[in-house]
């Protein structure tokens, strides 16, 4: 299939760089895309049992022979990208063939600025934010005052659009904040020492990325984040601040939908989320704290420890339905070796009622209590099996039941976290 989609079907976290990197791998992969999303992502990688993490850089950058792209849709920290890149090649890994577009949006400073004194001012009504200038640099987006990466190459241009961006910035940390003004010469200054490392790296990705599907080449669009933090289809106001759903693929990349032939949802056999906001299973007690030390679930680009909950079926036939998913790639079934019966949310209870479909407000959404249905486990460790017939009858069950309830078929299953430990379910 030459363009196919990766994204996550929960609250982000699911193991999408896994699903990324076998595809990469398994397949030959021309181009990996990244179209959403900042340095607040966090894909983790391990190969030959070293462990790679990546934040802005798509997690192709670790297959041979393929082409790593920013698309137009990220968001991009100079300091961030240069960071990462050369903590990669500080490690032995050949970053040479990257590509960034020349219309994505740059995160200065600034940004994280207010990211952070903005959500410390909301109190208890704190969104979760990484404090790392996302939000900031994609209403700078929508407002008309962002600086995009080609703005770096022209320093007249830059300077007015910096200018323009902390006129308002400015008020705010001053009038509002009680904050110093940030000085216009001394962001543009910063942003300009980045522009001779990044010009050798900018093109129009969205040309560059159309004529290789033309070409009939294998680009792999790789998302951030995830479906339920999607900020139109997410669980709004606690979601990120871009479209992380298939169709998002699309505006941020400059392709268009007819082009896409496969779109891959990754979830865990478990549920997590990471910051504020509604989580219908949330476990509170032993359960949950048994998820999270089992699994390892701190976050990989924030540290956080991750909240951890039953797999929610609900949530899965919706990211099915909004992403229009052909498959899910399910992730981290070996967690799960230790319980002798599993809850499965299969609806949700709201004023008395039962509902099968995710709910239509904000309100019914947190006052939403589980259904569960219960599945015998295996109680036995997974990681060794190679493929999904040495699986215990009871694992295999329990795959198959999720794959009936979520609304699209489970193409492959995680058993850990290394290349080898991924077994497939559906081979066509």
């Amino acid at each position: 299939m030459p363009a196919i989609v990766v994204l996550g079907a929960q609250w982000g976290d699911e193991g999408k760089g896994k699903a990324t990197d076998l595809l990469a791998t398994t397949d030959p992969i021309d181009f990996v895309v990244r179209t959403s999303g900042g340095h607040n992502a966090g894909h983790t990688i391990v190969v030959n049992g070293e462990k790679y993490a990546t934040h802005l850089l798509p997690s192709g950058i670790l297959t041979p022979g393929a082409t790593s792209v920013i698309a137009n849709g990220v968001v991009v920290s100079p300091e961030a990208l240069f960071r990462e890149l050369d903590g990669l090649v500080a490690r032995g890994v050949e970053v040479a063939d990257l590509k960034v577009s020349a219309n994505a949006h740059v995160i200065a400073s600034y940004h994280a600025t207010i990211d952070k004194v903005t959500e410390r001012f909301l109190g208890k009504n704190q969104i979760g934010t990484t404090g790392r200038g996302i939000g900031p640099a994609y209403a700078d987006k929508i407002n008309r005052v962002g600086v995009r990466i080609a703005d770096l190459f022209d320093e007249k241009i830059l300077t007015q659009k910096v200018e323009a961006a902390l006129d308002v910035r400015n008020h705010l940390l001053t009038k509002v904040y009680n904050r110093r003004a940030i000085e216009v010469d001394a962001v543009v200054e910063e942003l300009l020492s980045y522009a001779d490392r990044l010009r050798p790296m900018v093109c129009d990705t969205s040309l560059l990325l159309n004529r290789a599907l033309d070409a009939g080449q294998t680009v792999l669009f790789e998302g951030a984040q995830a479906t339920m933090l999607d900020v139109d289809h997410g669980t709004y106001p606690f979601v990120t601040s871009s479209n992380p759903v298939a169709g998002g693929v699309c505006v941020g990349a400059g392709v268009g939908p007819t082009r896409i032939d496969r779109v891959i949802g990754v979830i865990k056999a478990y549920t997590t989320r990471v910051g504020s906001g509604p989580f219908p299973t949330e476990l509170f007690d032993e359960d949950g704290v048994q998820l999270q030390q089992l699994g390892g679930e701190i976050g990989v680009s924030t540290g956080r420890t991750r909240r951890c909950g039953w797999y929610d079926a609900v949530v899965a036939r919706y990211a099915s339905r909004v992403n229009g998913l052909t498959e899910l790639f399910l992730t981290k079934l070996d967690i799960l070796g230790a319980w002798e019966r599993i809850p499965v949310c299969v609806g949700y209870e709201i004023d008395g009622q039962r509902v099968d479909e995710m709910p239509m407000t904000q309100t019914e959404f947190h006052h939403a209590k589980p259904v569960y249905e219960f599945f015998d486990g295996w109680q036995s460790d997974i990681s060794g099996c190679r493929s999904f017939d040495e699986l215990p009858k009871n694992a295999q069950a329990y795959v198959q039941a999720l794959e009936e309830m979520s609304g699209a078929r489970i193409w492959g299953v995680g058993v850990g976290p290394g290349r080898e430990q991924t077994l497939v379910v559906h081979a066509d």
